[in-house]
């Protein structure tokens, strides 16, 4: 079920999330689409753009990062690329996976910085060619400003070292990710452990973020539901 909604939301969102990553002018993508020129993506639609931003916060109040396990494209490619990973990183060490998630937090002041001190600046021209994907983008490397071109090389670089490091955009650079996980611990429905929890992290082998239930980078994707010899993970509201 997960992989198809996974599916319907590339559907959905998908050429958006390609164009903020590959043909955004600006900086910090995503955020500055009412005055974008790239008349063909699809955040320029209003409805869209205000629904996404409005729709994110609501979601992790009722459900935390679930975005990040069950809607976001970027994740879904993260998480295609982590099962050829080399390393897993399985943490259940929470203080050392702590120190590991500064990179997140940096992430979220760069773009925060990048957007109300900088102004976040449009620094390449969009290009408009036949073929809308690969000779746009190429042609978007070759006449943008530096810094463009330096954020998404990095971009790409790191969505692709999921290849050595499962999902590890998503769990330890993604600053919407980063929002979300300082926000998760609100969440009303989450996916937790109950003090029937023996350790025996058949839940740690399983995930994907490689952690255990309502633990960092938990998405509360849910695959860990039915990993457990004595049924200590559930959904719903966490008893205190």
């Amino acid at each position: 079920m997960r992989r198809l909604v996974q599916l319907i939301f590339i559907g959905a969102i998908g050429q958006w999330a390609f164009y903020g990553i590959f043909r955004c002018p600006f900086i910090v993508p995503f955020v500055n689409c009412g005055s974008c020129p790239v008349v063909t993506c699809w955040g320029r639609i209003t409805a869209i753009f205000f629904g996404f931003w409005l729709f994110i916060p609501v979601l992790v109040i009722f459900l935390g990062r679930a975005f990040c396990g069950w809607l976001c494209p970027g994740g879904f490619v993260n998480q295609m690329l982590g099962k050829f990973a080399v390393f897993k990183l399985k943490m259940k060490n929470n203080k050392k996976l702590r120190y590991a998630q500064i990179g997140m937090v940096i992430s979220v002041l760069i773009s925060l910085g990048v957007y109300f001190i900088w102004g976040n600046p449009r620094v390449m021209i969009p290009m408009r060619t036949s073929d809308e994907y690969l000779n746009a983008i190429i042609m978007s490397f070759k006449f943008s400003d530096w810094y463009w071109a330096a954020r998404t090389a990095i971009v790409i670089s790191l969505i692709v070292a999921s290849l050595i490091i499962a999902n590890l955009w998503c769990r330890f650079v993604c600053p919407t990710g980063g929002v979300m996980e300082l926000l998760r611990k609100i969440s009303i429905f989450r996916v937790y452990k109950t003090d029937a929890c023996d350790h025996c992290n058949a839940c740690l082998r399983k995930c994907e973020m490689g952690t255990r239930p309502d633990e960092i980078n938990c998405t509360n994707c849910g695959d860990c539901l039915n990993v457990c010899h004595v049924d200590a993970i559930k959904f719903g509201r966490k008893k205190s």
